[in-house]
């Protein structure tokens, strides 16, 4: 084979047991480790053990000395301060909530880092994640779900293009997240229990309020909670707190459950109502990427994942514009929540993707 492959690099168990794969593989395998957030004091290294921390290097290091392979840290900071920090604070700033990883992996993980490659003489890159890559009888490339769908990433993977796709390899797709933690103690690999990384990996502390108001030097002003009917009912800390079905955290005394029902940034309310509320039949999406099919030009029917822990749902989905599409459900789902990815597949494969629009009422 000889082929030569990227690999990036976490310095978590996935990636490592990938490179390992690849190069069984015959595969010439090169691991690099993506230096995206470098301004981290020792503390949050120690604590952030995910694909951004400084510590991630370390481990990263000592796996690709024990694979044997070349080993490399390139700095994509400013891709990654451009394309997923400040679209990130963009978005909770405009009342919507965003996918963060979904922005990294179409625009850091894989067209910063193919380009890189490419120039290095790369024919491939490669990632640790829970999905597959396949080429369908139509000619297109697609993403297939993992064998284990516990850990399936396909989701946040819907944005990526036939390019990217087609110079993809994702070795880890068909096992199961306790087979590669298996053979990383089978190797001898130091990062064989090494936990999953949780959350947003520049927000180590969740915070996400804190940390738009400090890095986009902003103060986000209060405004009101405001039930269905208009109500005020009461004031918020400002709209960067709150996300479409949010039940917690309200600071509401209304005597029984109540949930973020929309936001609405241009007058900087948030709309309050019953739990019922929050489920809708429709949902309309733009910014669409579509990935195993060509995009419809008809209805057709697909199951929707609005959110990565979403099991999904069938729905009819149609043209609604250019570069736009409406999806009516065949049963009501649960907080539609405007920023988040709401994603089309057929059987295993991603079929498509786009992101979801404000409401319509």
């Amino acid at each position: 084979m000889g082929k030569r492959v990227v690999i990036g690099m976490s310095g978590g168990v996935d990636s490592s047991v990938a490179a390992w794969l690849l190069k069984e593989q015959g595969y010439e395998v090169i691991g690099v480790t993506m230096q995206i957030w470098q301004d981290e004091d020792p503390e949050q290294v120690e604590e952030n053990g995910g694909c951004c921390g400084l510590s991630a290097v370390e481990d990263a290091r000592r796996v690709a000395e024990k694979l044997q392979i070349p080993y490399y840290v390139m700095n994509f900071k400013k891709d990654f301060q451009e394309k997923v920090i400040d679209y990130f604070m963009d978005e909770y700033l405009h009342g919507r909530t965003p996918n963060p990883c979904i922005a990294c992996n179409r625009y850091v993980k894989w067209e910063s880092l193919l380009k890189r490659s490419r120039e290095i003489g790369a024919d491939y890159i490669a990632t640790g994640h829970y999905a597959q890559v396949g080429q369908l009888p139509n000619g297109r490339y697609a993403v297939k779900r993992s064998v284990t769908l516990a850990k399936d990433q396909t989701y946040a993977l819907y944005n990526l293009t036939q390019d990217q796709l087609s110079h993809t390899l994702m070795p880890v797709g068909v096992y199961a997240k306790n087979q590669i933690r298996s053979m990383a103690e089978e190797l001898g690999l130091m990062v064989a229990h090494k936990p999953d990384s949780q959350e947003i990996c520049f927000v180590p502390d969740k915070d996400y309020a804190r940390f738009i108001e400090e890095h986009a030097r902003v103060k986000v002003p209060e405004g009101n909670f405001v039930w269905t009917d208009g109500t005020v009912i009461g004031k918020h800390k400002g709209i960067i707190h709150y996300t479409v079905g949010q039940r917690k955290g309200l600071g509401l005394s209304m005597g029984r459950p109540v949930v973020v029902k929309a936001i609405r940034p241009e007058t900087r309310e948030v709309i309050i109502g019953e739990p019922s509320d929050v489920f809708s039949r429709r949902l309309r999406a733009d910014r669409l990427n579509w990935m195993g099919v060509e995009e419809p030009e008809a209805e057709a029917r697909f199951l929707a994942k609005i959110r990565y822990a979403h099991e999904g749902a069938m729905c009819t989905v149609r043209k609604a514009g250019e570069d736009r599409v409406e999806c009516i459900f065949d049963e009501p789902v649960r907080a539609v929540t405007p920023g988040q990815a709401v994603v089309f597949y057929e059987g295993d494969y991603v079929a498509g993707g786009g992101t979801i629009l404000p409401d319509i009422g």
